[in-house]
C-alpha cells in the first residue's frame, strides 16, 4: 500500500510538471524577465501609496505620541526638580527652627540655672544669717548660764572649802579668810 501512495504522489508532481510546461513552461512569473518592467511599476505604486498612508496617518500619531511622553516626561522632571527643591527649602527652614529652638532652650536653662543660683544664695544667706543670729543668742545664753554657775561654784566652793577647814582644824575659818582663799584659788583656775 505504501508503494501505491508513492507512486501516485510522483504521478501528481509529475503531472503538475507537465501543466507547467504545457500553459508556457518559462518558470515562475516574477522570475521572467518580460514581466521585470510591470513588477517594478507596480512596486513603485504600492510604495508610494504605503509611503502616503504612513507618512499622512501612521507617523503624525506616532510623532504625538513621542511628543506627548516627551511633554509628559519633562513636566515629571521640572515637578520633581520642583518638589525636591521645596523639600530642601523645607528641611533648611525645619534645621533654622530646631538651631533656634536649642538655642532657646539653652537660654530658658541657662536663666534657670541663674534663678535657681541666686535663690539658692538667697536662702542660704537668710540661714547663715539666722544661725548667727541664732549662735550670738546661744553664746549670750551659755555666758549667762557660766557667769550664774560661777557665781554658784564660788558659793559651793566657799562652803566645801569651809567645811574642809572645820573638820581638818575643828575649826571655823573666818568669812575673810575664806572668800580670800576662794578668789585666789578661782583666779588660778581662770
Amino acid at each position: 500500500m505504501a508503494e501505491s501512495h508513492g507512486e501516485a504522489a510522483k504521478g501528481s508532481a509529475q503531472g503538475t510538471t507537465a501543466h507547467t510546461e504545457a500553459e508556457g513552461g518559462h518558470g515562475f512569473p516574477p522570475f521572467r524577465s518580460e514581466t521585470f518592467p510591470s513588477q517594478i511599476v507596480s512596486l513603485l505604486v504600492a510604495f508610494v501609496v504605503l509611503y502616503v498612508i504612513v507618512s499622512r496617518l501612521a507617523l503624525p500619531k506616532v510623532g504625538g505620541v513621542i511628543d506627548a511622553r516627551q511633554k509628559a516626561i519633562e513636566t515629571d522632571l521640572s515637578d520633581a526638580q520642583r518638589l525636591k527643591d521645596e523639600s530642601e527649602a523645607a528641611m533648611k527652614a525645619y534645621e533654622s527652627e530646631l538651631a533656634t529652638a536649642r538655642a532657646s532652650a539653652q537660654a530658658i536653662g541657662a536663666e534657670t540655672r541663674e534663678k535657681l543660683a541666686a535663690a539658692s544664695e538667697a536662702e542660704r544667706k537668710a540661714l547663715e544669717q539666722s544661725l548667727a543670729t541664732k549662735l550670738a543668742e546661744a553664746e549670750k545664753s551659755i555666758a549667762a548660764t557660766r557667769a550664774t554657775a560661777m557665781s554658784n561654784v564660788r558659793g559651793i566652793a566657799a562652803d566645801a572649802a569651809s567645811a574642809i577647814v572645820e573638820q581638818l582644824t575643828g575649826k571655823a575659818p573666818t568669812a575673810k579668810a575664806l572668800n580670800a582663799a576662794v578668789d585666789a584659788s578661782l583666779k588660778e583656775t581662770a
